[in-house]
């Protein structure tokens, strides 16, 4: 059987007695349910918890919604030609309906398909509807927590607590997306005609903000170090703390602070400062707390990266180490290998036709292990060190962790297939030029492969993925080396400089950045990225496009930056070169090559419009106060 990581408290029967008083229906369509008969609920602290707990599991786990599944919807990541249903595949043709469920035929979205707040069923968890119904239940919770009689202060703080975080964050993870759309902070009358208008993104931000700041006074650091919170001792690493109210409150306000929300909210694409220096104070109490050690978060050793994505031989142990911060649960650990594992791993050593691979462009922003970008890999560059015959020495050592190019040892094992051991990712660019690896169909279109969140032993000879090695792959929604490149742009742009920091914690812009890459092993930011805001910005966003790659971070980065649409970010390419000298098996940075050139493969087409996703047409048509976002 299947393990799952379980957060519940001991009141299963209850919950499943209460299960069924629930309904999964979303604000814009609510009908009249939702209302627990009685009190039973509310009356102490174990069952109120057990209430409270069905909304840890409305959290999509984003990575194991489906068979495969699709999160990178920026130019970081293209799949195989034989495949079009994916979300990412509709974003490159524009077609942004796609997220949703009646334009997605597969039913392969994480943001729309069928949900359930009752069970572990990974392919019953969207975002949309059950973040309408979590925001419901959150408000039905707080509107009964004067019936919360038999408990002590530490236990109604800890209730009021996570059901202000839920609603904040619920209502965060859908503007992000969307734009201003109703805050729902009370419980709506059932029997009366919706009404509510759409706000503002900054009338929304500022609510959500509130929510945040309010949770964050209540809730205690660490659950374990509360009365209530020893009863499941060791157990309550996905339960909702201060450091989570905490650092999703700086990242509303950066992301209300950033060009694309002060835009829609006031007009100007630019930054607006204040709302940076209230993400930047917030972000600063939490780096304090970590890094005082009062709070359990540290940046994990570069040696045990890949703990912060997957975890292998370990009894199907939660990724997430130390780092991770905001998590939800997994719905079955094995899931994984037939979700993630399959679709990174081309068909000629795996056993899937589906591959996403990372594109030219984007494995590009990985430059020299000395901490310079490459300014144009076909090109030497005497300031890095960058050679275009060797373009696999001297890089990032993220590059090496992340990423499989041309002869990177695959199989490490016994094989029947001696030829394709070593990645064959080479080609001319003509059809008899390609390396086994680059079938556009079931391999590489770019010339790389990405092994961030599986071990290279994901393959059909190693059995890297077989149900005996317990391989979880689960990706944070927030981990403490976000925090801190978050921390360095909102502190920038906040105070005006990259030398800034914020009172009473001390640390620049400039050292939030040199943090993550000392963790890496690589150079630190150079001093002509540190002279200016418009010469450390774009190095910013190249630190940040490394460390989070592919986790989900890029398509609302590059929209917040209104970069989205903009060349070279709407550009998907491809590497093509000979390989030339002797093949070295020991050391594929060696590896010399010849001709190397980077060729356009793709061109997204967007527009002003594109930088939001539409909303439902049976839902903006509602009432007239619920209108459609511009364009669509």
């Amino acid at each position: 059987m299947k393990k799952q990581y379980k957060i519940f408290l001991p009141c299963i029967l209850f919950l499943t007695l209460l299960f069924g008083l629930t309904s999964c229906q979303k604000y814009l369509n609510k009908t009249a349910d939702s209302t627990v008969q009685g009190d039973d609920a509310y009356k102490n602290f174990t069952n109120f918890q057990g209430f409270t707990e069905e909304l840890y599991q409305c959290i999509p786990d984003f990575t194991n919604a489906y068979w495969t599944n699709s999160w990178n919807w920026g130019e970081d990541e293209i799949i195989s030609t034989s495949n079009n249903f994916h979300f990412v595949n509709k974003i490159d043709l524009g077609d942004f309906w796609g997220w949703q469920s009646e334009f997605d035929g597969w039913q392969a979205g994480w943001m729309d398909r069928a949900n359930s707040s009752t069970n572990s069923d990974r392919f019953s968890k969207s975002l949309w509807p059950l973040a309408w119904y979590g925001i419901h239940k959150a408000n039905l919770g707080l509107a009964n927590m004067d019936k919360l009689t038999d408990a002590t202060d530490e236990e109604r703080n800890l209730i009021k607590g996570q059901l202000l975080f839920f609603r904040g964050w619920f209502h965060f993870e859908l503007i992000q997306y969307f734009g201003g759309l109703p805050y729902i902070d009370t419980l709506l009358p059932s029997d009366k005609q919706l009404t509510l208008p759409r706000l503002s993104y900054k009338e929304c931000a500022d609510k959500a903000a509130a929510d945040f700041q309010a949770a964050a006074d209540l809730l205690p650091i660490n659950w374990d170090n509360t009365t209530a919170g020893k009863n499941t001792l060791g157990k309550n690493q996905l339960r909702i703390n201060k450091i989570m109210a905490l650092s999703y409150l700086g990242k509303n306000y950066l992301w209300a602070g950033s060009p694309l929300m002060n835009f829609s909210s006031t007009g100007s694409e630019t930054y607006n400062a204040d709302y940076c220096k209230k993400a930047a104070q917030a972000f600063a109490q939490v780096l304090q707390l970590c890094e005082s050690g009062a709070a359990p978060y540290s940046l994990l050793p570069f040696s045990k990266y890949s703990d912060n994505f997957y975890t292998t031989g370990q009894n199907w142990l939660m990724p997430g180490g130390t780092e991770a911060i905001f998590r939800g649960p997994y719905y079955g650990g094995n899931s994984s290998n037939w979700g993630t594992s399959k679709q990174y791993t081309p068909s000629i050593v795996g056993e899937g036709t589906l591959i996403f691979v990372p594109t030219a462009n984007y494995v590009d922003y990985y430059g020299m292990a000395n901490g310079l970008p490459i300014a144009d890999i076909t090109k030497p560059d005497p300031v890095s060190g960058y050679d275009p015959e060797y373009p696999w020495k001297g890089r990032d050592p993220r590059f090496y962790n992340d990423i499989v190019y041309d002869g990177v040892k695959v199989v490490q094992g016994s094989t029947t297939d001696e030829a394709n051991r070593y990645a064959n990712l080479y080609a001319d660019g003509t059809t008899a030029g390609l390396g086994s690896y680059r079938d556009l169909s079931t391999g590489s279109r770019t010339g790389y492969l990405l092994k961030k969140f599986i071990p290279i032993t994901c393959n059909k000879y190693d059995n890297g993925y077989d149900y005996s090695k317990s391989l979880n792959i689960h990706i944070p929604y927030m981990r403490l080396a976000d925090v801190y490149l978050m921390y360095a742009e909102a502190v920038a742009e906040g105070y005006g400089s990259p030398s800034s920091s914020v009172a009473g914690y001390g640390k620049t812009a400039i050292d939030a950045v040199n943090v993550i890459r000392d963790r890496a092993g690589a150079g630190h930011v150079a001093p002509e990225f540190q002279g200016s805001l418009d010469a450390f910005m774009p190095e910013l966003r190249r630190e940040r496009a490394v460390e989070l790659s592919f986790e989900g971070h890029r398509f609302n980065d590059l929209r917040r930056w209104m970069l989205l649409i903009k060349r070279p970010y709407t550009l998907k390419t491809a590497v093509f070169f000979n390989r030339a000298g002797t093949f070295n098996t020991t050391d594929p940075t060696q590896n010399r090559v010849q001709n190397l050139r980077e060729q356009v493969i793709l061109e997204r087409n967007f527009t002003q419009k594109h930088y939001w996703l539409p909303l439902k047409n049976s839902d903006v048509t509602l009432y007239p106060g619920f209108n459609q976002n511009p364009g669509w």
